[in-house]
Order: C-alpha cells, then sequence, then structure tokens
C-alpha cells in the first residue's frame, strides 16, 4: 500500500511554523505532493528533513510553486505542459515513482485561481486547456494520478454557497465542464454543465467516487467570517486518477483541521492509499 497525500500549504515556511510537520510525522505519508511553496527547494529540504525533493518553483518570489517530497527517489520528473512559461512555471511537476513491479505517475499541478473576465482568467483558461491536452497522454502510461488544487468546484456538491458564486471564478459553467469532460467515460459524448458537448477522457475524481452524493468533503475555507467553523467550504483538491490507478484506491480521507486555531493551512490535506507494489 502507498499513501499519497496533496496539500496547498499557502507558504511551506508558515505552514511549518503553524505545525506541518506534526501532522506529516504522524500521518504515515509515502508520497507528499504541495501546492503553493513560496519558498525554494533550500527552504523545502531544510524544512522535510530525510525526504527526496522535488520543486518547480515560480519565478515569482513569494508565489506559487509546486513540490513533491517522497520517502523513495522519483526514476524520472518533468515540468513542461506545453504552454507560455509564465502561465505555467510553479504550477506543474510530474514525477514517475518505481513501486515494486508498478510505475506510477504522480502530479502536483495548482491551476490559477482567476478572476472572471480578467486577464487572470485568461492564464486559468490557457491552463486547463494544456491539461486537456497533457491528461490523455498520462493516460497512455496506465498508472497516473493528478493530485492538488485544481481551483474549480466541479458539482454543486463541491461548494455549500454554489447559488452565490455561479459567475465567479471556481464555479464557472466553462470551468466545470472542463471537468465534465476528464471525467466522463473515455470516449464518450458528454453534455457539459455550460451547454457544450465533449469527449469524456476517462479519469476518476477519486474523493467523489469515495464519498458519493453527498456534499463535500470540503477542502478549503475562506479565513473570512465563521466559514470554517461552519464548514462553509469548497472542495477544489482533488485527486484525478486514471481507471486502472482508481481500481487501486484502498481508502480517501480528507484531514480536516480539529479547529480554526490549529490550522496551519486553509486547505486540508486530501490522503487516498493506492494498492501498489
Amino acid at each position: 500500500m502507498t499513501r499519497i497525500a496533496s496539500v496547498n500549504v499557502n507558504g511551506i515556511r508558515a505552514a511549518a511554523r503553524k505545525g506541518m510537520n506534526a501532522w506529516l510525522d504522524s500521518s504515515d505519508v509515502d508520497i507528499l505532493t504541495i501546492q503553493e511553496v513560496r519558498g525554494t527547494r533550500e527552504h523545502l529540504e531544510s524544512l522535510l528533513p530525510g525526504w527526496h525533493v522535488l520543486e518547480h518553483e515560480s519565478p515569482q518570489k513569494g508565489r506559487a510553486g509546486v513540490a513533491i517530497a517522497s520517502r523513495e527517489p522519483a526514476v524520472a520528473h518533468r515540468t513542461d505542459l506545453g504552454i507560455d512559461p509564465l502561465d505555467a512555471d510553479g504550477r506543474w511537476l510530474e514525477a514517475d515513482f518505481a513501486i515494486g513491479s508498478d510505475v506510477v505517475t504522480v502530479v502536483s499541478a495548482y491551476v490559477h485561481s482567476g478572476e472572471a473576465d480578467t486577464p487572470k482568467q485568461e492564464q486559468k483558461w490557457s491552463f486547463l486547456d494544456a491539461m486537456t491536452v497533457r491528461l490523455p497522454q498520462l493516460a497512455d502510461g496506465g498508472l497516473a494520478v493528478v493530485t492538488g488544487d485544481l481551483n474549480v468546484g466541479h458539482r454543486e456538491f463541491d461548494i455549500k454557497n454554489w447559488r452565490g458564486n455561479r459567475k465567479k471564478s471556481g464555479f464557472l459553467p466553462r470551468e466545470r465542464a472542463y471537468f465534465d469532460r476528464w471525467l466522463a467515460p473515455l470516449g464518450q459524448q458528454t453534455d457539459c454543465v455550460d451547454g457544450t458537448v465533449g469527449t469524456g477522457l476517462g479519469f476518476v475524481d477519486v474523493g467523489r467516487t469515495a464519498a458519493g452524493e453527498v456534499d463535500g468533503p470540503y477542502t478549503w475555507w475562506s479565513n473570512r467570517g465563521q466559514a470554517f467553523d461552519n464548514d462553509t467550504g469548497w472542495r477544489i483538491d482533488y485527486h484525478l486518477a486514471t481507471p486502472s490507478l482508481a481500481e487501486r484506491v484502498e481508502a480517501y480521507r480528507v484531514d480536516r483541521y480539529p479547529s480554526y486555531d490549529t490550522r496551519w493551512s486553509d486547505h486540508a490535506p486530501v490522503v487516498v492509499d493506492y494498492r501498489l507494489g
């Protein structure tokens, strides 16, 4: 069994100060994907002693950044998503791991938050388009999972206040339609929420499959008001697995913090056990 966890740390140094390492020491994770590192490889290595660390650092100091930390080293890694580096740097990292007789590709992804009808949203469309091209290529390898903060609530189950956010980035119909296509059965024509028709890519939303047709479980809560205490959250952190890997899921959980004052990020870790090796 291999345990893969993903979390947007909202700054690796701040998360470490607030208690991230205590969670990591007790969680028995084999591979940890990290988003919004906001730091350097040196920061990661000093805060994660004993781990093998890969990072795709953002050229904008103190912004974005993705990483993968693992107990055993990866056999290969890549960062090129095939789009303008300004749209992708610090947001996409793939690593291949040899686990017994299996080779699995693990992706740490941090999609732009976007802002409707602004250039920020154009960057987000570009990134989602590039993911749509890359996902089938990953699926060709068999065992692959895209993890991380994808900054879209796919369905009404995925955001508590979905009615009030239908015109805001993160829950726009066009954004959600990408997920309709990614998660529809491979090759199947599917009616998307934005009125378009697309071809399914066959990926599996591990979290929704595990939880069923229920609200949440949410993975991010605004710092404003009583969002965390009232569980007024969003499920925007995912494990999207190829069908062959999804069949090997043993357990799924969101490590929601016990209380507001024990949080070390505004996102909670998403932890999945896969039968590998």
